[in-house]
């Protein structure tokens, strides 16, 4: 556990967090009726009125039962909400409480954190688990909005103010950025007010020199491929990945359709291609297939973040060191990254030059996750945080994504920041950014 959580945030600035993630969760579901709020049985997404009871549980748990040693505020709380030992199909089976019981549950698990925040001092421990269980939140509102997406119910209505969207436009941003190579620091260092189990701990990486693109791949490049009979060809997928195509009968990306030209699906929304919009919806194995086909190859997970932080000396030569973000050390700012829903999706390719790494790379913190080659793997010196399940499960069973979302929090995003996924999910904002050969 960090020493110094109280060090970025203040009692109050946690407090006013937790408010702020809990506000989000109620407008991304507040029209939703009652078939809506529990949605049908999938794979991929959770029934919504189960998984906002989830929240207020993750911070019961951890914050008021396990740092402050409070009773549970339900009795039935673990029965209901705890996601490890309740098997995803039946989470549409228990005896969930109504929509107002829900509600209420979530308002008495938030006064009481807020309480405990709010006290002169308290303490580290209550800080940290706080911050945790805030984040965690923010992750399952990206997830609440996606469900959104996959179940094409309407884009959600939410408070966020016209005046910090990202300026349209931006066009295109073709070519690739030089990077070179050296020796690199991967992974967070113990004095970091806060991190991860899974970027523990920093440790050198040899990379060599390479070429990655400035942006991600397009809808149209990515409908190029797609034009060019590239879910038919075997010669272009490994055997996983045309198992995966055969069995899901994939001839283009998920909500896609052909009526004449292409079309995308956003919410419930049908429109053309966005040329100049990233790709996105695409899993890793469309993306190896694609890679294949453009003769490039997706980056490794430290070339990935190598092109987004890392810095050359006059030299040409990488340096030691990184920076916090791609454009640098302050925060992330509307005119540097897309995120917070600021756009209500993704802007295109090449807008937001602020936000350029020491490279030349744009939007490698928001606008969409990418995928790397690699598998998630544990770094050297991991060790389980107090929510133990946050990682370990998941290892050699998932790909690496990088760089966050537009849906994405600008409190959790950090540019070291690693998440994961199986590689046929295809209903998360992810897409692909690829390297030369």
């Amino acid at each position: 556990m960090p020493s110094s959580v109280l060090s970025i945030a203040t009692p109050q600035q946690l407090a006013d967090w937790t408010r702020d993630a809990r506000q989000r969760t109620l407008e991304l579901v507040a029209d939703l009726d009652d078939q809506q709020i529990m949605g049908p049985q999938l794979d991929t997404v959770n029934p919504p009125l189960w998984e906002i009871g989830h929240h207020a549980w993750f911070f019961s748990y951890w914050v008021l039962r396990h740092a402050c040693g409070q009773a549970p505020v339900r009795d039935d709380e673990d029965a209901l909400y705890d996601s490890i030992a309740i098997n995803h199909d039946n989470r549409w089976k228990l005896p969930l409480p109504s929509r107002q019981e829900t509600l209420d549950y979530l308002d008495q698990v938030l006064d009481r954190v807020v309480e405990q925040l709010e006290r002169r001092d308290p303490g580290e421990e209550v800080a940290y688990h706080a911050l945790y269980s805030t984040l965690h939140e923010d992750m399952h509102t990206e997830a609440h909005t996606y469900t959104r997406q996959t179940l094409a119910y309407p884009a959600p209505a939410l408070g966020v103010a016209p005046a910090t969207h990202p300026a349209p436009g931006g066009g295109p941003l073709p070519g690739d950025a030089a990077v070179p190579g050296g020796t690199y620091m991967l992974g967070a260092t113990p004095d970091e007010p806060f991190v991860f189990d899974n970027e523990k701990w920093a440790h050198p990486v040899d990379v060599a020199p390479f070429a990655i693109a400035r942006a991600p791949v397009t809808q149209a490049e990515f409908a190029a491929f797609v034009d060019d009979g590239g879910y038919r060809r075997r010669e272009l997928w490994d055997d996983e990945s045309w198992a995966w195509r055969q069995d899901y009968d994939a001839e283009h990306p998920v909500y896609w359709r052909h009526q004449g030209s292409w079309q995308r699906r956003h919410f419930d929304q049908w429109g053309p291609l966005e040329e100049h919009l990233p790709a996105i919806h695409v899993n890793w194995h469309e993306a190896q297939a694609y890679c294949r086909w453009a003769q490039r190859r997706l980056p490794s997970e430290a070339e990935w973040e190598v092109a987004a932080l890392g810095q050359a000396d006059a030299n040409g030569k990488l340096v030691p060191g990184k920076r916090a973000y791609p454009w640098g050390q302050e925060p992330p700012d509307p005119q540097r990254a897309n995120l917070d829903w600021r756009a209500m999706g993704c802007v295109e390719v090449g807008a937001l030059p602020d936000g350029d790494s020491a490279f030349g790379c744009r939007q490698m913190v928001g606008n969409l996750w990418e995928w790397t080659n690699d598998a998630f793997l544990p770094f050297l010196g991991f060790s389980v945080d107090p929510y133990k399940e946050y990682s370990e499960p998941w290892f050699s069973t998932r790909k690496v994504m990088r760089g966050g979302c537009w849906t994405t929090r600008s409190r959790l995003i950090r540019t070291q920041y690693r998440n994961f996924q199986t590689p046929d999910r295809r209903d998360i904002w992810v897409g692909f950014r690829t390297c030369a050969l």
